[in-house]
């Protein structure tokens, strides 16, 4: 009896531990396999060396209802250098009437060692415009339906296939003999970019594009007859920052308004400030948004004589989510984490600036007018649609003729 329970328990013993070297077996050899497709998830997952920051501008012009006006984004002169690449396309030629400029997006990469990766942008009802190192537009025009940006059909963006990140490479650039306020997005500490042509390497700080679009802006700005604006958030979400700008000749104002969840009314500021002081309030809101410190310094340095020109207009810091949706923004292999800092300039036409420019026109005075530069047939043509003066109305159109006849410098 004993022995014969002895031996059926040796019998068990002999097949349990059969069986657990079976599936001692089995566990080794899907793991040996799995190592492989494990090995493979880590190398395509997102890259923790890698991360992406962006800033750029979405410059609009408010009527006085607060409507977005459709204008002619890319008139007036331009000092980008002579390498940045042009869309071609001779359907409109300076003609293309939007709402948006999108002025001088920067991508900038950082990562300690060598990467590459593509990237794709998207524009809603736009265009990109111009854009360097080498690129590829999405979409051309299709001159039969898409001379209206508000009723173009097809898709409008830019693909960078294989841009390479060498944090290690020198700062060897192109440049121009005639200064353009492009290099200023040169001085921050990202990693130099290259991208492989035909005719040979491209090397870069970041990578640069722009664009024209017939999206509506986010905010929208009515004004009063004593010059009072009402600043409206169009969103369900809230406009982090909204800075209200004025300047005529060397004085300047300004209002920071803060955040905005719905609307709020402000008086033109009192022309009292200082640029320096404003500049550092925004350098403070830009960091405060993800920027670093020297991308927001070059960023403001970029866009200081251009922002703080003649005139009245806002400022104010677009919402990240309102940015992906009218500017999708994809790379891979994905960065662990990108940071897109956009700020949106509204102009605004107030009676100050409405005053100014008639008067300039009555005295011929051109220097005051080419303060408004590309603005000018805009505020002219605002001027004579609110006219109810058939004789203001005549004299108006005159100076727009005489604007087109005679371009200002």
């Amino acid at each position: 009896m004993n022995s014969r329970v002895t031996e059926a328990t040796a019998v068990r013993f002999h097949n349990d531990n059969r069986s657990f070297r079976a599936l001692a077996s089995a566990a080794i050899f899907f793991t040996i396999l799995a190592f492989p497709q494990l090995h493979s998830a880590k190398q395509q997952a997102p890259s923790s060396n890698l991360t992406v920051h962006e800033w750029g501008t979405f410059t609009s012009i408010s009527a006085n209802d607060g409507q977005p006006i459709e204008w002619l984004p890319l008139t007036g002169s331009t000092d980008l250098p002579s390498f940045v690449e042009h869309l071609r396309e001779p359907a409109f030629k300076g003609g293309l009437r939007g709402t948006v400029r999108m002025e001088t997006p920067v991508l900038y990469f950082y990562s300690p060692r060598e990467a590459s990766v593509s990237v794709k942008v998207s524009f809603a009802q736009g265009l990109i415009t111009e854009w360097y190192p080498h690129a590829v537009p999405l979409a051309p025009l299709n001159p039969r339906t898409d001379f209206s940006l508000d009723q173009k059909r097809t898709v409008g963006g830019i693909t960078w296939n294989s841009v390479h990140v060498e944090p290690a490479a020198s700062a060897d650039f192109p440049r121009d003999v005639r200064e353009s306020h492009y290099y200023a997005a040169r001085e921050t500490s990202s990693a130099p970019v290259r991208v492989s042509t035909s005719s040979g390497d491209q090397r870069e700080r970041f990578l640069f594009y722009r664009g024209v679009s017939a999206f509506t802006p986010p905010i929208a700005a009515t004004i009063s007859p004593g010059g009072s604006v009402l600043i409206q958030n169009h969103l369900n979400e809230e406009i982090p920052e909204v800075i209200l700008f004025e300047r005529r000749d060397n004085k300047v104002g300004y209002s920071i308004l803060g955040s905005l969840r719905d609307q709020s009314s402000l008086a033109q500021p009192t022309l009292d400030g200082s640029l320096d002081s404003l500049f550092s309030n925004l350098e403070g809101i830009l960091i405060s948004q993800g920027l670093h410190a020297d991308e927001a310094h070059a960023m403001l340095e970029t866009w200081k004589n251009s922002w703080f020109e003649e005139g009245s207009r806002l400022f104010y810091i677009v919402p990240r989510s309102f940015v992906d949706s009218v500017l999708p923004l994809s790379i891979s292999p994905a960065p662990t984490t990108i940071t897109r800092v956009f700020v949106g300039r509204d102009e605004l036409i107030t009676p100050a600036t409405e005053q100014a420019v008639e008067s300039a026109f009555t005295s011929n005075d051109r220097a005051t007018l080419a303060k408004y530069s590309r603005f000018l047939p805009t505020i002219l043509d605002t001027m004579i649609d609110q006219s109810t003066d058939s004789s203001q109305q005549q004299r108006l159109s005159g100076y727009l003729d005489s604007l087109y006849n005679h371009p200002l410098p």
